[in-house]
């Protein structure tokens, strides 16, 4: 990916942030957005900002460039792709993994009794966000063959089409993005640029460790919380996934698809930052609500 570069949105934490990374250890410049800085934090108020995660690239090998964007702004995000362009001339990966509605929806509550305000502002967050950035993206992206755009969501379009997920504005969000990838491919076909979804499978973020009362050095001890834990991942799984497609010439086969990093990781061979290969979608299906006893070890 030497010369290569990237915008990931919503790269202050979380995927974003283990996707920017990983795509400067294989020598991207990453534009890296979000709204949290040093000098201003998002309403989410957390500590994590962009400069760190443009900083991290740098540290893993590429150049990291940060640069606030609200992505719900038609006009700082037209202005972020023109700076781009002006700095960089091309544009050869588009992350969309905006989101920040964690709080937002209720679990199992149903639409008539949900908050209206946040279940609407959700999928501004998650939908209108994307395609936001997409529209002002795109021409710059398809300039030349080989462009790729990665939808991140969560959950894979088959399984979310069999599943219920926790709540009609989650769930609409969460599929709507699997469609987006899908419906993006075929516009960018004809220029040779393909569009894939991709979901983590259960992430070990920071609000993920923090939720569950661990750290990254004892995070085994979650799984007395949920025992899927076991089988969590860190977010540079998913970025190791978004690197290997981003780096394969052939990655128009992947077009039009949503897949797993689990499901990447057999195909291209990459691990977890510890070396093993986390598939807890197909612990789900195949165990879990199959109704079966199996070895998690076996399933990463």
């Amino acid at each position: 990916m030497n010369g290569k570069v990237a915008l990931v949105t919503g790269a202050t934490r979380g995927t974003g942030r283990g996707i920017a990374v990983q795509l400067g250890a294989v020598g991207a410049t990453v534009y890296c957005t979000g709204r949290s800085t040093r000098e201003r934090r998002s309403e989410m108020d957390r500590a994590e900002t962009i400069e760190e995660t443009a900083e991290l690239v740098t540290e893993a090998g590429g150049k990291g460039v940060a640069v606030r964007t609200d992505h719900l702004d038609p006009a700082q995000v037209k202005e972020l792709v023109e700076r781009i362009d002006r700095e960089q001339g091309r544009l050869d990966v588009l992350v969309n993994d905006i989101w920040g509605a964690e709080g937002l929806w209720a679990w199992d509550t149903p639409v008539w009794e949900h908050d209206l305000d946040n279940g609407l502002k959700l999928l501004r967050l998650a939908i209108d966000t994307h395609l936001i950035t997409s529209h002002h993206a795109l021409p710059l992206l398809i300039r030349r063959p080989g462009g790729l755009v990665v939808e991140v969501t969560d959950g894979t379009a088959d399984y979310n089409r069999t599943h219920y997920r926790n709540s009609i504005f989650y769930d609409l969000a969460k599929s709507a993005v699997n469609r987006l990838a899908f419906a993006q491919s075929h516009e960018l076909r004809p220029h040779d640029c393909a569009a894939v979804a991709i979901t983590p499978g259960f992430l070990r973020s920071e609000m993920m460790l923090e939720n569950f009362g661990v750290t990254e050095e004892n995070w085994r001890d979650g799984a007395r919380v949920h025992e899927d834990f076991v089988l969590s991942e860190t977010p540079a799984f998913t970025g190791r996934a978004v690197a290997a497609m981003a780096a394969d010439p052939d990655v128009m086969r992947w077009s039009g698809s949503s897949v797993s990093s689990g499901e990447l990781a057999k195909e291209y061979g990459f691990t977890d930052l510890d070396g093993s290969r986390p598939d807890v979608w197909r612990w789900i299906v195949e165990v879990r609500e199959a109704g079966m006893t199996a070895d998690p070890a076996d399933f990463r």
